[in-house]
């Protein structure tokens, strides 16, 4: 067997071909041990990976998201601890959380939560909206 070098042959792991292939060597270390080399088939610069160590990874098992409520049952439970009778919208009337309004377009929704002063945060029947108030 001859001696490994910059230029010889060697059989690597290339990445990019997702297969152990003939190799040119690029870089050897202090201590003998290839470097770099560069794929003959591909022509892949990279690290050089023993074939005999390569090992698939089994797939990763996608995570679970967690079951939430649709958005119709979120809304029917907001409008249940609600006690405040419902305000017409309009973006000069101020509103606070917890409070029921009555929008135009989107119908009967719930606030959830003030933002920035002057935006809420409001769950209607079929959709999460922020409105602009209190202008």
């Amino acid at each position: 067997m001859s001696e490994l070098s910059v230029g010889k042959e060697i059989l690597s792991h290339c990445n990019k071909c997702t297969l152990s292939l003939a190799h040119i060597i690029l870089v050897m270390k202090e201590d003998g041990i290839v470097g770099k080399c560069q794929c003959k088939t591909c022509g892949a610069k990279h690290m050089y990976k023993d074939p005999k160590g390569t090992i698939k990874k089994a797939p990763r098992k996608k995570r679970r998201k967690s079951v939430e409520l649709p958005i119709g049952e979120l809304w029917q439970e907001a409008l249940t601890n609600c006690t405040s009778e419902p305000k017409t919208y309009s973006t000069k009337t101020q509103f606070y959380t917890g409070e029921t309004i009555n929008h135009p377009t989107f119908g009967q929704g719930v606030i959830e939560k003030e933002m920035d002063g002057n935006k809420i945060h409001v769950i209607f029947e079929t959709d999460y909206k922020t409105l602009v108030h209190n202008r």
